[in-house]
């Protein structure tokens, strides 16, 4: 049994609250069982130097974790003076895994800032954070719409992403804490509505695992994003050219 009674193939249950932040260009709270990450997107009317004068936009993401967020309180990275590796890592993951669906072209000289902030960590701290980020990114196009900012919805495709290991020798999805901490494979899968790979970020934590259990996790991590991606299209619309403006 998991540590929370759930078959190896379950979610956690999945509480998405649009428009949370009710200032921002699109919102949301995600919660995945106890994980709780908070997304906000904002339009900003220029782009990095790097995309100057080339008539593009840019779509980015910074993510952060609340000092109570885990068992034990955090020191602000604030205070350091500079964010971890970690951190890094991650941000630059979110703001990857939106450009894959999203046409660049189509947005204009401005930037797309997702803030992914985590108020409660309990593993998959990073899929909910692009699972919820997705939404807001398509909110935030539907208000530049709406604005006459952008004359055509960019979004090509839905996009969620999930984690998957493998946990006394089970293949498992959606890992909480106490899996996530003990598995011998440790895996983040990023995918799109049409099923095709954005990202996969895996690492055997004890021993080496076969090709073949790649190709299970792969396959468990698609039930997981299918279903993530009901979720988002019973807000947003069947698909991304019937997002509502």
């Amino acid at each position: 049994m998991r540590p929370d009674g759930r078959k190896n193939n379950e979610l956690r249950d999945v509480k998405i609250t649009r428009n949370f932040i009710d200032i921002a260009e699109g919102s949301v709270l995600i919660e995945l069982g106890k994980t709780r990450v908070i997304c906000t997107a904002s339009i900003e009317e220029k782009v990095p130097a790097f995309l100057k004068d080339q008539n593009r936009g840019w779509i980015t993401a910074e993510y952060a974790m609340l000092p109570r967020s885990t068992q034990i309180r955090m020191s602000r990275e604030s205070t350091a003076g500079r964010i971890s590796g970690r951190t890094h890592e991650i941000q630059r993951l979110i703001g990857r895994a939106l450009r894959s669906v999203v046409d660049l072209d189509l947005i204009g000289q401005r930037t797309f800032w997702l803030d992914c902030d985590v108020i409660q960590a309990d593993g998959g701290t990073r899929t909910a954070a692009i699972t919820g980020a997705f939404i807001c990114i398509s909110d935030a196009l539907r208000h530049a719409i709406n604005k006459g900012l952008i004359g055509k919805n960019p979004v090509r495709d839905y996009l969620a992403a999930v984690s998957v290991g493998v946990v006394k020798d089970k293949p498992v999805l959606d890992l909480c804490y106490e899996e996530d901490s003990s598995a011998d494979v440790d895996m983040n899968i990023v995918m799109t509505g049409s099923g095709e790979l954005v990202e996969i970020q895996g690492t055997a934590e004890t021993r080496p695992f076969s090709t073949r259990m790649l190709d299970d996790l792969i396959i468990l991590a698609k039930e997981g994003i299918d279903r993530l991606i009901s979720i988002q299209k019973e807000l947003l619309g069947d698909i991304p050219g019937s997002i509502k403006v």
